[in-house]
């Protein structure tokens, strides 16, 4: 339903390139600024000024996305879903004190997979399955962190918790990172914006 929104203006190199310089550049921060990060990541599941910005955020793109998506037969309510996304993101941020930013960061992620997966939907070669694998993984950890996000600060200590786990996951992320740009660059160059 969506495939032609986002394929308009990204295409599988584009995305790849993005997503794998991202994944490089955070995970890299992570390893060299280790103690920065990880006092930011331990105060994030309950700052809410981040949490509104990630709410308006989430809800600016649910908009837009509601008033250019073919609804189908749900079209008649386009109005009544538009209105019902700006009614929600007030409620969330006057009503949701408890780990705001933590559901906010759930529902942008859920968000953020589509456009990756339309990009890479029935796509060759192969190798553009890492993009779909880390949105996987992105849309199971962001069920949990909207429905229970206590769920994520449990998370962000069993990262923490060991200098070496860190070290590994940091240098995980952005061995993964390089082979999603490597894979950008030399293998699907033949997308077109």
């Amino acid at each position: 339903m969506t495939r032609q929104i986002y394929t308009e203006f990204l295409s599988l190199q584009v995305v790849g390139v993005l997503l794998g310089l991202y994944l490089i550049s955070s995970h890299a921060i992570a390893l060299y600024k280790q103690q920065k990060v990880i006092d930011l990541l331990k105060a994030f599941p309950r700052n809410k000024p981040i949490g509104i910005v990630l709410i308006i955020i989430c809800c600016i793109w649910a908009f837009w996305l509601v008033n250019k998506v073919d609804l189908g037969e749900f079209q008649k309510w386009e109005v009544p879903i538009s209105w019902g996304i700006v009614i929600g993101c007030a409620a969330f941020i006057i009503w949701v004190d408890e780990f705001l930013a933590v559901r906010a960061l759930g529902i942008l992620l859920l968000l953020l997979v589509c456009p990756i997966l339309d990009v890479a939907f029935l796509k060759e070669p192969v190798s553009r399955l890492l993009l779909s694998t880390i949105c996987y993984i992105w849309i199971f950890f962001s069920f949990f962190w909207i429905g229970m996000p206590y769920l994520m600060r449990d998370h962000i200590d069993f990262v923490t918790r060991s200098r070496f786990r860190w070290k590994c996951l940091s240098g995980a992320g952005i061995v993964y990172g390089v082979l999603v740009l490597t894979c950008a660059i030399l293998f699907w160059g033949s997308e077109s914006l």
